[in-house]
């Protein structure tokens, strides 16, 4: 399975209603100042060393802008990170308790959690989270994305709002912008010249920063990239030396020289 489902959206086709209290949600009548805060879009893809991981910047509450530098991918320990699409309060207070869960197993045990147990730990604090989920008040859709020390390898997961597990082979995107990227990374992956996974770091950061402008383009609540303001995606790097951020000054001349103009 290389790509996730929205579920929310099936919730919504199937004609199931969320709880409009403080939502700013259709007929409402409730304006910026009551909706609730939501941010998107993220995406991980498997590259030639490893696993990247990308967010763009905007939080929005109903049709508000209310932030554009939000910090959407989430690192838990050295090898492992979060990227989250949905309620930033809900998922903010998730990733505190996994990274404090993982540090406290590291020092007690004196040795890693296992990936299969991080992988327990987010399904079981998304289950917890099932009522406020359902109820339109903190819904959180992650993507969860590690390097598996014991099986010498990188992964990507995705999960639904109720806890349930994915793993996303080559790649998975979460978020309002999601549909656009999927569609992008699933005819790369098939029919481009080369697959996801043998991009080299270069060209795998530049995808993401196209596929973050492509999703900007079409969807108003995904923030892609502010080149006047120097507002770029988070993006981070997953391999076996660990987490690594790729920092602005390296997002900026990638960015004017293979996304801003045609190549």
């Amino acid at each position: 399975m290389g790509m996730e489902g929205d579920f929310l959206q099936l919730l919504k086709d199937r004609g199931y209603r969320f709880g409009t209290a403080g939502a700013g949600g259709e007929g409402s009548g409730a304006g910026p100042s009551t909706a609730i805060v939501c941010g998107t879009t993220i995406l991980a893809m498997k590259y030639r060393d490893g696993i990247l991981v990308a967010g763009d910047r905007r939080a929005t509450a109903g049709n508000t802008v209310m932030y554009d530098r939000t910090d959407k991918v989430l690192e838990l320990d050295r090898h492992s990170v979060m990227a989250i699409a949905g309620v930033p309060a809900t998922a903010y207070e998730m990733a505190r308790i996994l990274e404090h869960s993982f540090k406290y197993y590291r020092r007690t045990q004196l040795q890693e959690l296992s990936f299969e147990g991080k992988l327990r730990a987010v399904s079981k604090l998304l289950k917890e989270n099932v009522a406020a989920a359902l109820a339109g008040t903190g819904a959180v859709a992650p993507i969860f994305a590690g390097y598996d020390i014991e099986q010498g390898t990188a992964k990507i997961f995705f999960y639904d709002i109720l806890g349930a597990e994915f793993e996303g082979v080559e790649y998975a995107v979460s978020g309002s912008g999601s549909p656009t990227i999927r569609g992008i990374l699933h005819y790369l992956n098939t029919w481009g010249a080369q697959p996801l996974s043998a991009q080299s770091e270069e060209e795998a950061t530049t995808q993401a920063l196209r596929l973050l402008t492509c999703a900007a383009e079409f969807d108003s609540a995904t923030g892609g990239v502010n080149h006047e303001a120097n507002l770029y995606p988070v993006v981070k790097l997953i391999t076996e030396a660990g987490v690594q951020t790729v920092p602005e000054s390296r997002l900026k001349p990638l960015y004017e020289g293979k996304v801003a103009r045609r190549v």
